[in-house]
């Protein structure tokens, strides 16, 4: 039978690392976005709590420059050690929201010595909650390993926690010995990643880095430098109600027409059908009833010229609609969220090169892959600060099966100080 230790015997325990010690207590600290205030930033306000707790870490470790703005972004300096001072400076970033898709309030972690089969994490609504390694075929690669979960009623916001606690622990090592080689890092911990702000708000100049890495992927050894084109599409749909007795020609239902509409968007095309290089549309969110409904799908495409096409397909079946009923039933918007990171990393192929060989040096089995999602590095490298993405070790994010195994926690901070003092010499961008 698996051990578990509970969120109150880790809490107590002397006996676990830095980087889990701290992952543990990030979990708690309540800070889901909200999709719903999202004209605000940060769009929950208990994100300035996970804030000020990083921004008091951070100056305990002696960290320059530490400050928390009015959007809840957190920033820091650590100055380079003695022989990388006239260095570019490297950044470090992660996103401290837990995304919206599943509770994320009173998180309790749990640490489960993992014996094989099914990793079993708790119950929900009579329901177990649990992993079949079937569906994730690394689970069984963590046999005897120590893997922190939740404990099933919600998830464990190791997207983007872990990516925090393991930038937090390698402060903490840098901070305890200055003399590891390292150029100046520059931290950033930043709100609201998960609905598709992040680092928007992050005033790079004063910032002050030359390139830098996110640290929110999944599998330890991930490595992303190529994501999805991404847009957000809000449709508004306007029906006209009359009693259903006598509506025979006088209702125009808006739930039968957003059906209508949702049977022109390709059905294979849809994530659940979807891997690799292929985009997809996605509808996740349907509010309405016969008189008005709001409807929201997102696009997603390596390619940029695939991207535009699915962009005009939907702007096509709106029009047809729209055709189809005489007047304008349909309202269409569409909000580009980041684009491809790698159309802006060419000539600073080092960035991918320096971290494959901190894996390999640290004994982690290098994955290049492409990032089937948004970080916060694609908007950064748009705006001029090149950035690939690293894993964290973390599975089954935004679900209550998220778990991380504690050896990955530990190992990626080794990654993190390998690679740091791999930019304490020089680099140059080809043209």
């Amino acid at each position: 039978m698996a051990l578990v230790m509970s969120t109150e015997e880790i809490e107590q325990s002397q006996d676990l690392s830095d980087v889990v010690q701290r992952f543990c207590r990030y979990v708690q600290v309540d800070s889901q976005s909200d999709p719903l205030n999202a004209q605000d930033v940060p769009s929950n306000p208990q994100e300035f709590d996970m804030a000020h707790l990083l921004a008091h870490e951070l100056r305990q470790l002696g960290a320059d420059d530490v400050e928390v703005d009015a959007h809840s972004y957190v920033t820091a300096t650590l100055p380079a050690s003695e022989d990388a001072k006239n260095l570019p400076a490297l950044a470090l970033i992660a996103h401290m929201d837990s995304s919206p898709d599943a509770p994320a309030a009173g998180i309790k972690p749990q640490i489960i010595t993992y014996t094989g089969g099914n990793l079993d994490i708790g119950m929900n609504r009579g329901h177990r909650i649990y992993v079949d390694p079937e569906n994730v075929p690394d689970l069984e690669k963590f046999k005897g390993q120590q893997i922190v979960t939740a404990d099933g009623t919600t998830l464990l916001s190791a997207d983007d926690k872990a990516g925090m606690a393991e930038i937090m622990a390698l402060v903490a090592r840098i901070a305890a010995d200055p003399t590891l080689p390292h150029p100046t890092l520059k931290i950033a911990f930043v709100p609201d990643e998960e609905i598709g702000h992040g680092a928007e708000l992050l005033d790079l100049e004063s910032f002050g880095a030359s390139w830098g890495y996110t640290v929110d992927g999944e599998a330890l050894g991930e490595l992303n430098y190529e994501c999805f084109n991404a847009a957000d599409v809000a449709i508004d749909i306007e029906g006209t109600v009359v009693h259903p007795g006598i509506a025979k020609d006088k209702m125009v239902n808006a739930l039968t027409i957003w059906r209508e509409f949702d049977r022109m968007v390709p059905q294979d095309e849809r994530p659940e059908h979807t891997e690799g290089y292929e985009g997809y549309f996605h509808c996740y969110r349907m509010k309405g009833k016969p008189d008005f409904c709001h409807v929201n799908y997102l696009i997603r495409d390596f390619d940029a010229d695939n991207f535009e096409a699915r962009k005009q397909l939907l702007h096509d079946a709106v029009a047809t609609i729209n055709e189809k009923y005489g007047y304008e039933v349909m309202a269409i918007r569409i909000k580009e969220d980041y684009r491809n990171m790698a159309e802006k990393l060419h000539g600073m192929e080092f960035l991918i090169d320096e971290v494959v060989a901190a894996d390999k040096a640290n004994g982690v089995e290098p994955q290049v892959i492409p990032c089937r999602g948004g970080t916060d590095g694609a908007q950064l490298t748009f705006r001029g600060l090149p950035c690939p993405n690293i894993g964290t070790g973390g599975y089954e994010c935004h679900s209550r099966r998220e778990f991380i195994p504690v050896p990955s926690l530990e190992k990626n901070v080794d990654v993190l100080q390998d690679l740091v003092a791999r930019f304490a010499k020089p680099h140059t961008v080809q043209e």
